[in-house]
Order: C-alpha cells, then sequence, then structure tokens
C-alpha cells in the first residue's frame, strides 16, 4: 500500500476517495472569507458614502480575519483569538449592516478540530460579551433575534468543529488499526513462507544426506543399489527445487507478470496422493517405511490434504534425523468429520523428564514436545489454522507417535 495513502493529513478523506491538497484546504476558508467580506465591505462603503479614509479602514478590517486564518494550521488558538478581536471591531465600527465575520466561524471550527477549544471559547465568549456591553454603552443597538441567531451560529460553529475533530480522530484510528492489521498480515505471511521453506528443505536435505550415506557405504559392493541412492537424490533435489520455486515464486508475485519466471505457473500443492511418494523416497536399506491408507479413495478438501502432507513429511524428517528407527508406519483414516494421520515409529521414543520436571533435549519426534522443534512447532500451526490438532507421545511401536486430527472439510 503506498506510503502516502497514510501520511495525509488525519482530517482527510477516507483511502481510496480524492483528498485535496493540505494547501488548498488551508487556503479555503482564507479565500472564502475574502470573497464574503471584502466585497460586501467595498459595497457598503460606497453605498453609505463614508469616505476614502473610513472606506479603506472597512475593507481593512473585512481583510485582517481571513488573512489571520493562514496561521490557524500551526496556531489555532492565536488564530481565533486574532479573527475573534476584529469581528468585535467590525461590530462595534460597522454601519450595522452587511454580511456577518465569516472569517470568525471558519477560525472556531479550525480551532476546535485542531484541539484548541480553550482558546476558541475564551475568545469567542470575551468577544462576544464585549460586543454587546460596549455595543450598549456607545448606542450600538442589537436586535434580540439578532443577538439570539448570531449565538446559536456561535454554537453550532463550535459542534461543527468538534464533528470534526471526532473525525479525525476516527479516521487516524481507523488507519492506525488498518496499519496494525497489514503489519499482522504481513508477519503471518513471513512465518508461512518460513515455515514452507522449513519444511521443504528440511525434508530434501536429510533425504539427500541419508541417500548419499547408503552410496558412499555401499559404492564398492553394490553398485546398482549406491547408483539408485544417487537417482532418488537427484529425484529429491529436484522435487525440493521445484516447492521452494514455488514459494519464492509467491513471495515474489509470479504470476502477475512481468518477466519470464512470472509466466510459469506455480506447482500443484501436495496432497494424500503424493504420500506414496514421499514415503517411496524416505525408505532405504536402513529404515522402512510403509503406508496404510483406510480412507477407500475418499480425499477431504485440498487443504487438509496439503496439511496432512506437510505433517507427514516434517515427521518422517524427524524419523530419519533424530530417532534412530528401523521401521516407520504412516496411516490415514477418517473419523466421523475429521482426517486422522498418525506416523509411528520404533526409535529412541521420547525422553524421560528431568530433574526440573522439563522434557530433556528431544533427540527423536519429540524434539518439539519439549518447545525446542521448530518443525513439530510449524505441525501444530498448520493443523490449528484449520481448526485441527496435533499431540506427540509414545507409539506402539516403542518410539514416538505423531497424530493429527485436521477437519476434513476445513477451508
Amino acid at each position: 500500500m503506498p506510503v502516502s495513502e497514510w501520511d495525509a493529513p488525519p482530517w482527510a478523506a477516507r483511502p481510496g476517495r480524492f483528498r485535496p491538497p493540505p494547501a488548498a484546504v488551508l487556503l479555503v476558508p482564507v479565500v472564502v472569507s475574502l470573497l464574503v467580506q471584502v466585497p460586501a465591505a467595498i459595497g457598503i462603503a460606497a453605498w453609505q458614502q463614508v469616505g476614502w479614509p473610513a472606506g479603506l479602514a472597512m475593507v481593512a478590517l473585512a481583510a485582517v480575519g481571513p488573512l489571520a486564518l493562514l496561521g490557524s494550521r500551526r496556531w489555532p488558538g492565536p488564530t481565533v483569538a486574532v479573527v475573534a478581536a476584529a469581528a468585535l471591531v467590525d461590530a462595534l465600527t460597522g454601519p450595522g449592516v452587511g454580511p456577518p465575520y465569516v472569517a470568525l466561524a471558519f477560525a472556531i471550527v479550525l480551532a476546535v478540530a485542531r484541539g484548541a477549544v480553550a482558546w476558541a471559547v475564551a475568545s469567542v465568549v470575551v468577544a462576544w460579551a464585549a460586543a454587546l456591553t460596549i455595543g450598549a454603552l456607545i448606542g450600538v443597538q442589537q436586535h434580540p433575534v439578532r443577538i439570539a441567531l448570531t449565538t446559536l451560529l456561535l454554537a453550532a460553529c463550535f459542534g461543527v468543529g468538534a464533528f470534526v475533530r471526532v473525525r479525525r480522530e476516527r479516521i487516524a484510528a481507523y488507519r492506525v488499526d488498518a496499519a496494525r492489521r497489514r503489519q499482522t498480515a504481513e508477519q503471518a505471511e513471513r512465518m508461512r513462507i518460513a515455515r514452507e521453506l522449513h519444511d521443504v528443505i528440511g525434508h530434501a536435505l536429510s533425504q539427500i544426506n541419508v541417500q548419499a550415506g547408503v552410496g558412499l557405504h555401499l559404492m564398492d559392493r553394490d553398485p546398482e543399489q549406491a547408483r539408485s541412492s544417487l537417482t532418488a537424490i537427484r529425484a529429491t533435489s529436484k522435487d525440493a527445487l521445484e516447492e521452494v520455486r514455488s514459494v519464492l515464486g509467491v513471495m515474489r508475485g509470479d504470476g502477475e507478470g512481468g518477466s519470464a519466471d512470472a509466466a510459469t505457473p506455480l506447482a500443484p500443492q501436495a496432497g494424500l496422493d503424493d504420500l506414496a511418494r514421499l514415503v517411496a523416497g524416505v525408505g532405504s536399506p536402513r529404515l522402512e517405511v510403509r503406508l496404510v491408507d483406510r480412507l477407500d479413495g475418499a480425499r477431504p478438501g485440498r487443504a487438509a490434504q496439503f496439511a496432512a502432507y506437510r505433517i507427514a513429511q516434517e515427521a518422517l524428517t524427524n524419523v530419519v534425523r533424530h530417532s534412530g528407527a528401523r521401521a516407520a508406519l504412516v496411516e490415514v483414516a477418517r473419523d466421523g468429520d475429521a482426517l486422522l494421520l498418525t506416523v509411528d515409529d520404533d526409535g529412541r521414543g521420547i525422553p524421560a523428564p528431568d530433574a526440573d520436571g522439563r522434557t530433556a533435549t528431544a533427540t527423536s519426534t519429540a524434539d518439539a514436545a519439549a518447545g525446542a522443534g521448530s518443525g513439530l512447532l510449524g505441525m501444530r500451526e498448520r493443523a490449528a489454522l484449520l481448526g485441527g490438532a496435533v499431540e506427540i507421545g509414545p507409539s506402539p511401536q516403542g518410539g514416538t507417535r505423531v497424530a493429527a486430527r485436521i477437519p476434513w472439510g476445513a477451508p
């Protein structure tokens, strides 16, 4: 979002609407006041035939208030005091006919809107009381209807200023809230991308490390098996590069044009049908991994499938890296309106609590159970985002069980 959209004056229009520049907002009251008061003063001076000195004084007095409004942005309080004083002199020395001193209305509204309420109240009350008192002493008659109407108009100016001030505060609060929500969304997106990269790269590097170890171990004794390991390394690295490219494409905004790479469609999200390929890639002479699919061909929504795939991927990565297991079992099933995914291994299992009652540093898939593993934290976050949960505990096979429950129709 453009920075200027959020840096505009708080009294400007809402985002997405036209907002006049600050200079125009400042000059409008000045120009309107001048156009109303100065021509009226010239016309009244000519009509009353007051003579050049008195006429020039009337015109100058009519221009003082509007020109004083130029300082209302920086000094709203003193400005309303100066304009009120000019209006007082105009009321006491003028011929008693003509338009009201409209610059005072603008000065009151601008002062209240900018927080100089005390200045506005004190200046207007003193000026209006002086106009009534001194006018009575020097013989300037004020009709009661005019007094009441003027008082109501002055009160209305205060009401308009208060409305503008409240609107400013609400718009400012809206912008702060919108900026906070935008920042929260950006942080959530960064966390999502980091989680994707962690799962993709962590799994791929674990598989490459395992297959490279197998290839080196069997290179002389069993060249064919070593060749198979190298083939698996190539396939794993190719898949990882495609997934990383997809994630980075989201970060760059691919698909919006601008480069040849941007025209390349992103890779489709993995699902339950890809679990067989995942299990086959994890398996090695040192680790037997089996997949049991009890869904009978039924498939949940794409979001649930993708979350289940990533959870299984991270669980198997931890089995390979930490558990020392010889066998692992991945099982998917349906329980009512939920997809159940379990990953069991026969490895080291969950460490026993230490003397302080805390779990010791984990050496199996229990890493995140102790709060240390970002991988299992990512599992829980994936499930929680869809309204599900992930539990980690001992497995019937003697190692660790990762059990995920995800709503079947999660959006």
